[in-house]
């Protein structure tokens, strides 16, 4: 079955408190989008990357590309205003059938056995929504009040989210709702069923200046192993 990862490139350094999109920041000597792709190219040796940037950023990622001898296995192309128009861009590249990852750019340190993982029951159940649970307690807010929930029933969403293309595809069909957080609410409003994989509590996504010296930390642990 064809591989496809669609890494979705789109973020700012706004939180981070810097100038510079989180995704083209260094992390050991490589830009954090560098991980992302190095780990799915390492997956498995015909897999394809498509690659979605802003307009304004498509000569860096062209730049990033170069860093890799399988270039020839990266498509770079523009994203839309949102992440799903960012990801219907992606698939609207997709002209076979395929197994399709949807990963975030910044999710730096994704590990090749997570996505084969994804891959393998994607190809058996249709789709892998990579989750962890939830070690802290719980509370759900409404307005000024607040209510314990069970965190025992929580999980947390991770990517690559993983589906074949066959469900993928039609459900990027649907008008944009704003409560399209992620690829599984798109295909569970197109009314398929979607199943969650166990992910892994190191595939942290780069949002804050913490996270990145805990990626630090992270490689470095895993370069002694």
């Amino acid at each position: 079955m064809k591989k496809i990862a669609i890494i979705v490139a789109g973020g700012s350094g706004q939180r981070m408190g810097v100038k510079t999109p989180k995704q083209f920041l260094l992390l050991q000597g490589n830009p954090l989008l560098w991980y992302s792709a190095d780990a799915f190219l390492s997956a498995y040796d015909d897999l394809q990357i498509i690659l979605v940037l802003p307009e304004e950023h498509l000569e860096t990622g062209l730049a990033i590309k170069r860093l890799f001898t399988a270039s020839d296995r990266i498509q770079i192309i523009s994203g839309g205003d949102t992440r799903f128009h960012s990801v219907q861009n992606g698939l609207n590249m997709i002209k076979e059938s395929s197994i399709v990852f949807v990963h975030d750019g910044v999710r730096c340190l994704v590990t090749k056995e997570l996505i084969r993982r994804c891959y393998e029951q994607a190809m058996i159940k249709g789709s892998a929504i990579p989750a962890v649970a939830a070690t802290d307690s719980i509370r759900i807010a409404e307005g000024e009040k607040s209510f314990v929930t069970d965190r025992n029933h929580v999980r947390i969403i991770q990517t690559p989210q993983t589906f074949k293309s066959e469900i993928l595809l039609p459900a990027f069909q649907q008008t944009y709702n704003a409560s399209f957080t992620d690829e599984a609410t798109v295909v569970e409003a197109a009314g398929e069923q979607i199943f969650l994989i166990e992910g892994e509590y190191s595939n942290i996504k780069i949002t804050r200046p913490i996270d990145l010296m805990i990626a630090e930390k992270i490689l470095e642990e895993r370069s002694v192993l």
